[in-house]
């Protein structure tokens, strides 16, 4: 008799476990690249609202929650799409209309703040970002940090380096450490205890799977534990980090998933003038997320020779001869 782990859910049921309004929410990936999408249109198909979210330099996700008014603020990096949207456009437009909250960090400041939550530290200390504005420039107000015990009192702190000795500096910076109530990462391979293994680079997302009280976990290809055992140091990600492992082929689409496919820049190019403009927005929205049951019926608005077009050489792992203009 087989059986089945109970972290092993359909998309729907992982999301409406453990993602909730006014929640903390992680996403992983970097702007174009393994963003957990499918994820992302499942929270906005169930009406998740005034969500606190965290991403370390993210493009699509960030922009697509944010565009449907899912968040209410937001701790990143860097929020943008390469040449499609060197600033995320719909996130843009809420910053300039005051419709969310954005605190700034330096890319390397959000991997630590990640990286000290995984270690159950309160902060991580660093030189980044001494001499600039991020230090000056807050986006929570004192106001905002008392109202929500789980926002830090402060963004970060300059502080004498108390081993003087060791390093020919005088202050460092202590930044505050990140514990998401739930992360999402989209991954090459997992089994269903939750052992996962991402191809090519991690970006932060093994910090912030680590940093959370919960992780939900999408794969392209679930695979047999015995599979996951014969290479255990390509997996990053160890079983009981999970509490939700979903199988979801083409779950970062349109962004890219190195050796399945490539980000689609003809959806990207498209979503450029559709992001700036309200009513085409809303138009999206309700055709392609609000109008569809799943991520698969995502998937066949786009079309079987979209995703041919885009779907990775086994050589290279990326798509060849794709016209990315």
């Amino acid at each position: 008799m087989t059986i089945r782990s109970e972290k092993l859910m359909d998309l729907s049921s992982a999301i409406a476990a453990f993602v909730t309004d006014r929640c903390h929410l992680s996403i992983g990936g970097f702007t174009v690249n393994r963003n957990p999408m499918g994820a992302v249109y499942e929270i906005i198909r169930q009406g998740r609202k005034k969500m606190h979210l965290y991403a370390h330099s993210n493009g699509q996700g960030v922009d697509e929650l944010v565009g449907a008014g899912c968040i209410e603020k937001l701790e990143i990096a860097y929020a943008g799409n390469g040449r499609f949207a060197p600033t995320c456009i719909r996130f843009k437009q809420a910053v300039q209309n005051g419709t969310i909250l954005v605190e700034d960090y330096s890319n390397y400041q959000m991997n630590l703040r990640f990286q000290a939550g995984a270690m159950g530290v309160p902060f991580l200390p660093t030189r980044s970002s001494l001499g600039t504005d991020i230090i000056n420039k807050w986006g929570f107000s004192r106001e905002v940090r008392e109202q929500d015990p789980r926002i830090p009192d402060e963004k970060l702190v300059v502080g004498k380096n108390p081993f003087p000795g060791w390093a020919d500096t005088e202050n460092l910076v202590f930044v505050p450490a990140i514990n998401p109530d739930v992360t999402i990462i989209h991954v090459q391979q997992a089994d269903e205890l939750g052992t996962a293994r991402i191809q090519g680079l991690t970006m932060a997302d093994v910090e912030q799977a680590k940093a959370a009280k919960h992780l939900i976990v999408t794969c392209e290809e679930l695979v047999t534990t015995h599979e996951m055992k014969l290479h255990p140091d390509s997996n990053q990600i160890p079983h009981f980090c999970v509490d939700a492992v979903v199988h979801l082929p083409w779950g970062a689409y349109p962004t890219a998933c190195y050796n399945f496919y490539d980000y689609d820049p003809f959806f990207l190019n498209d979503y450029k003038k559709i992001a700036s403009d309200d009513n085409l927005y809303q138009k999206y929205l309700d055709d392609y997320i609000y109008g569809t049951k799943n991520h698969q019926e995502r998937l066949d608005v786009a079309g079987d020779l979209r995703l041919q077009t885009i779907k990775a050489d086994p050589r290279t792992g990326y798509a060849i001869n794709l016209d990315r203009k």
